[in-house]
């Protein structure tokens, strides 16, 4: 099977503006080598509440994604809804959604569409405030604007610190997952089976009828 891997943004000028369009960021050129900051990049979203596009930041490099379409976004609810439900039956960590501030190790900034943590993470933020430090689980969906880094750029880093990382293809309607130190992805596309820890029940989830319902269609 052939994976299409959408391009992604990266921006590295520093003139970026509130005002700004998507489709005018998704035309920006790298204009300088600057290196960006944790802190700086913390500051531009601070600074730029209302500003849909996400950012985050790998390796020294802003990355810039577009605000959503449609189906991610329905996407996004529908899987929340199949693990918020399985995750509060079993009682055994908890899922949240983006955007939320995840820095997993030093000048790595992300804010995965979905992402779970163990009770004593959740307990931790609940008391000191974010940002995330330890998953259990990292997910995001794709889009044509997000692909490359979602597969290329912030993958290693979800392998490395994460039990897994699941990237959800709309467009292909399949789930890859990726564990740690996996050169290639386990891909499904009819049945999805995730056990967060051993002696857990295991979440099942039928990937055919999960994107029909997210499309508004019935599987052939």
């Amino acid at each position: 099977m052939t994976l299409g891997v959408g391009a992604g943004v990266t921006v590295r000028d520093e003139s970026l503006r509130p005002t700004l369009a998507a489709e005018h960021i998704m035309a920006m050129p790298a204009l300088d080598r600057h290196r960006w900051t944790a802190s700086e990049v913390r500051q531009l979203i601070a600074d730029n509440p209302l500003y849909t596009p996400r950012y985050e930041l790998v390796d020294g490099e802003l990355l810039v994604t577009p605000s959503p379409s449609y189906p991610h976004q329905r996407t996004v609810a529908a899987l929340y809804r199949a693990l918020y439900a399985y995750l509060q039956l079993e009682r055994i960590d908890e899922v949240f959604f983006s955007p939320s501030d995840v820095e997993l190790e030093p000048e790595f900034v992300t804010q995965p569409d979905l992402y779970v943590l163990s009770r004593l993470e959740s307990k931790r933020i609940l008391n000191e405030g974010f940002p995330v430090r330890k998953l259990v689980l990292a997910i995001e969906v794709v889009s044509p604007s997000s692909g490359r880094h979602d597969r290329v750029r912030k993958r290693p880093k979800y392998q490395q610190h994460s039990q897994e990382y699941w990237i959800v293809d709309p467009d292909a309607r399949l789930f890859e997952r990726w564990r740690a130190g996996d050169e290639r992805p386990e891909i499904s596309v009819d049945q999805f089976m995730w056990q967060p820890r051993e002696g857990a029940p295991t979440f099942r989830l039928d990937v055919e009828q999960f994107f029909a319902e997210v499309f508004g269609d019935e599987p052939e």
